[in-house]
């Protein structure tokens, strides 16, 4: 390697930072500017999160919106599976978890241990998210790697309201 292409890749590697941070802060313009000098949407770090996972799992709402409109995949996982629906319905962001899902997020997409956004949100007792997910059908009777569905998640973390509207979507399907 020589001098110029070390400095070159430094270069590079400072841009490509600078893009992540600008999705994970939520600047939207700075970001938008990048990208239409030709960075790609579904720019990835070196754990597999995309632009729009930092962004959604931060809740820049107008962030993601801009990388959705410009072709990020409301379902990348990264590299140990979870998705950006899952990370936002654990942090509870309902109205992030409405775009995604409206950007064409799979509502009972599987993380990599087996588990679905609606299990996140009943564990985390994110009451809004679990009410979204439900009405958007979600399906409540899913179990997870370990055979456990989002009511046994909800109950064996004490998420008591979100554990009696699965009781109440489970029983209205029965």
């Amino acid at each position: 390697m020589t001098k110029d292409s070390d400095s070159r890749d430094d270069a590079l590697m400072a841009l490509l930072r600078e893009t992540m941070d600008h999705a994970r802060a939520g600047r939207t313009e700075k970001l938008v500017a990048l990208l239409e000098l030709g960075l790609p949407a579904g720019l990835r770090n070196q754990k597999g999160d995309s632009l729009l996972m930092l962004a959604a799992y931060n809740g820049h709402r107008e962030t993601a919106a801009a990388l959705l409109a410009r072709g990020a995949d409301p379902d990348g996982a990264n590299d140990r599976g979870q998705r950006p629906l899952a990370g936002v319905a654990f942090k509870g962001d309902r109205l992030m978890a409405a775009l995604l899902i409206a950007h064409g997020a799979e509502v009972d997409g599987l993380d990599g241990g087996g588990r679905t956004a609606l299990m996140f949100a009943s564990m985390f007792d994110q009451v809004d998210v679990v009410r979204l997910l439900l009405g958007l059908g979600a399906d409540p009777r899913l179990a997870d790697g370990g055979g456990a569905t989002a009511l046994t998640l909800a109950e064996n973390m004490g998420a008591t309201r979100s554990a009696e509207l699965l009781r109440a979507a489970l029983d209205a399907d029965a």
